[in-house]
């Protein structure tokens, strides 16, 4: 999953306002932000085989330092802590948001990826394979991304137009890497990935962050 992961940070906005947007749009990445320098390292490895799934191409053969259930809760955890020690008015309940969000990444590629998640390590490897359903698969992202989108917006009396648009630009990205040309490498995907995160996060700064607005009631 890509873009659908959004829609976690849009909802985790909406219950709590405190925490800046920009921070839920890398939390609800993280597992992806830490699994691309690794797969430049060497530490985690990813194919490329053509035909793999009908949506994209990614044998993601061996991602147990991020993708793993076990290592998905430690990475949230530690999402939970750094935000308390590195954000002096953070809540309690702020920080556990924001660990929520990072947790969200491996519930939400549960669902779309083939059996590529492990439990623990590289074993005991899980994923209902909704990649394999192109129309379905691009639905759930669009359900999830505008629909989160709608439900901040709402609140929302400022900046609506900009933020849409931005939520259909992102939309029409994760319509290329459905159906657009397969990546040149693995690295090509990691330093592509993260500059995809880089970029959403600094626009959604811009557009909400930078400047809040009150809320309607």
């Amino acid at each position: 999953m890509f873009v659908g992961h959004y829609g976690v940070s849009y909802a985790a906005k909406r219950v709590d306002d405190s925490i800046p947007l920009w921070i839920l749009f890398l939390a609800v990445q993280l597992l992806d932000v830490i699994w691309a320098p690794l797969v430049l390292l060497g530490v985690e490895r990813v194919r490329i085989t053509p035909g793999f799934t009908a949506t994209n191409p990614l044998d993601l053969y061996y991602m147990p330092y991020t993708h793993s259930l076990v290592a998905a809760l430690l990475w949230s955890v530690g999402a939970v802590v750094a935000y308390r020690l590195l954000v002096r008015s953070a809540t309690s309940g702020a920080s556990w948001i924001v660990g929520l969000a990072v947790f969200s990444h491996w519930v939400l590629d549960l669902i779309v990826h083939r059996p590529d998640l492990p439990l623990y390590d590289n074993a005991a490897k899980v994923g209902f394979g909704l990649w394999n359903r192109p129309g379905l698969a691009f639905a759930l992202e669009a359900l999830l991304s505008l629909g989160g989108l709608m439900l901040l917006l709402a609140r929302r009396p400022a900046r609506r137009v900009g933020a849409a648009l931005f939520g259909l630009i992102m939309l029409a990205v994760q319509a290329y890497v459905f159906f657009g040309p397969p990546p040149a490498s693995p690295a090509a995907i990691a330093t592509t990935a993260l500059g995809a995160y880089a970029a959403f996060a600094f626009v959604i700064w811009w557009l909400v962050d930078r400047a809040p607005v009150p809320e309607t009631v």
